[in-house]
C-alpha cells in the first residue's frame, strides 16, 4: 500500500521514487519533493494579495509596481504612485481593487500590479 506522498501529482502514478530529496515519476518525468507536497496540501488562505503576496484590507494603501495604461484615455498610471485608501472588490476580470487615483480619478487595478505600502 502506497501513501500519497509517494503518488505523483502530476498523473497519479503508483510507481514514483525518491532520489535524496526529490521524488521521480518515471511516466510522465515530473520531479518534486516531499516539502512541496506537504506545502501543497496546506490550505491557502482566499482573499486578495498583491504582486508579493501579502495580504490586502479595505482602507489599505498600495504602491503600482509599473506604468499601466488606462483604458480608453491616453493617461498612464505611472509605476511608484502611491493609492491610499482602496477598496477591495470581487471582480471576475480580475480587477479586483477600486480607487481613486490623483489627476486621473476613479478606476480599477488588479492587484498583481501592486504592492502593499
Amino acid at each position: 500500500m502506497t501513501d500519497d506522498t509517494t503518488k505523483c501529482p502530476n498523473c497519479n502514478s503508483e510507481h514514483a521514487y525518491q532520489d535524496r530529496d526529490l521524488w521521480i515519476c518515471p511516466e510522465c518525468a515530473h520531479e518534486w519533493s516531499a516539502a512541496d507536497g506537504a506545502a501543497a496540501a496546506a490550505p491557502q488562505e482566499t482573499g486578495v494579495r498583491d504582486a508579493h503576496g501579502n495580504a490586502l484590507a479595505d482602507g489599505d494603501s498600495v504602491i503600482v509596481m509599473k506604468d499601466l495604461k488606462v483604458k480608453g484615455s491616453s493617461s498612464v498610471v505611472k509605476g511608484g504612485t502611491k493609492v491610499r485608501n482602496i477598496r477591495l472588490q470581487d471582480a471576475t476580470d480580475g480587477h479586483n481593487i477600486a480607487c481613486k487615483i490623483d489627476g486621473i480619478g476613479a478606476m480599477n487595478l488588479k492587484s498583481e500590479f501592486v504592492k502593499k505600502a
